[in-house]
């Protein structure tokens, strides 16, 4: 039971994170806010650790193994997938994006069946299909029908199949939009990297030394690889204060939620506790119609596919 508590800890954290990202996004340039987030999982966690030791003091036992996963868990989670994830936020809202990111448990499955041989029954494959339907619901916006004039543009023949041609084009940009495809690419590094925490959580029973170690990976990953890094300070310093303070607390909010979900992979199957932390949607959605005035234009369709996510999510994990 301790690890389903604590799973819902940080799922508490990371929801809260989303709707924080997307205020902080109106407000301050994602590259910039990034930086700020990532620093701040450094600062935050090595202070929790030095608390840790500080207050409970043991030898601390090196592992290799467990250092190695949680550093894979740096590149893949702190690193690709969160960069992916405030991006799709910024581009698709909190709502949206936390529904996309919560599919990554799906990817978790996936990607467990590829190298681990274990294969989806029916069940999860039709439990899949939930998924990917209910990530439709989500991301379809209904585009009005070419107008007359334009269909007639090119005269009657050719002008008709060039209009209806324009129109599926214009029907699969706003299907796979540039955010969805960022939202799925970091559902998928998310997953790579909770599989990796998990295995090293196993290893090494260090969730806060864990969640440092990839931190500090994805700080120097992103300073070396960003070149609007060299200029960081310099914009830091005329950057809208709210803004960075609200970045700042995303990083703490993050950080602390990775720590929880680590944790909680010590006490639960890696799959469950990924499943209780990635329903975001259960939470982020009230979240934003209340607390952002519904500037995501929530509806039934918009809902339902939450729903649906979720609910396949909970079959593949618990069948």
């Amino acid at each position: 039971m301790i690890g389903e508590l604590i799973a819902f800890i940080a799922l508490l954290l990371f929801s809260l994170n989303v709707v924080v990202t997307k205020m902080a996004s109106s407000r301050l340039d994602l590259n910039i806010g990034f930086l700020i987030g990532i620093s701040m999982n450094v600062l935050f966690s090595g202070v929790l650790f030095l608390v840790q030791y500080w207050i409970q003091p043991h030898p601390l036992e090196f592992r290799w193994f467990g250092f190695i996963m949680f550093a894979l868990a740096g590149l893949f989670a702190t690193y690709l997938g969160r960069f992916m994830y405030f991006d799709a936020i910024a581009k698709l809202g909190p709502a949206k994006a936390s529904s996309f990111m919560v599919s990554n448990p799906l990817f978790t499955v996936l990607i467990s069946a590829f190298f681990l041989g274990q294969w989806l029954s029916f069940l999860e494959w039709f439990a899949c299909f939930i998924v990917l339907f209910g990530l439709f619901l989500v991301s379809y916006i209904p585009q009005k029908s070419p107008s007359p004039a334009l269909l007639a543009a090119g005269g009657t023949g050719s002008g008709e199949a060039a209009g209806e041609i324009t129109h599926k084009r214009r029907t699969l940009r706003t299907i796979f939009q540039p955010g969805v495809v960022l939202a799925l690419l970091g559902a998928m590094a998310y997953a790579v990297g909770n599989i990796t925490r998990g295995a090293g959580v196993q290893n090494w029973n260090e969730p806060i030394l864990g969640a440092f170690i990839g931190a500090v990976v994805g700080l120097v990953l992103q300073l070396s690889l960003n070149k609007e890094a060299r200029t960081f300070v310099q914009r830091l310093r005329t950057a809208d204060r709210k803004g960075v303070w609200l970045y700042a607390a995303s990083g703490a909010l993050t950080i602390s939620g990775q720590i929880g979900q680590i944790a909680s992979m010590r006490y639960i199957p890696v799959s469950i506790a990924t499943l209780i932390t990635m329903s975001q949607p259960l939470v982020v959605v009230p979240f934003s119609y209340f607390l952002l005035k519904n500037q995501e234009g929530l509806n039934a369709r918009i809902v339902s596919g939450c729903l649906l996510v979720v609910v396949g999510i909970g079959i593949i994990l618990l069948v």
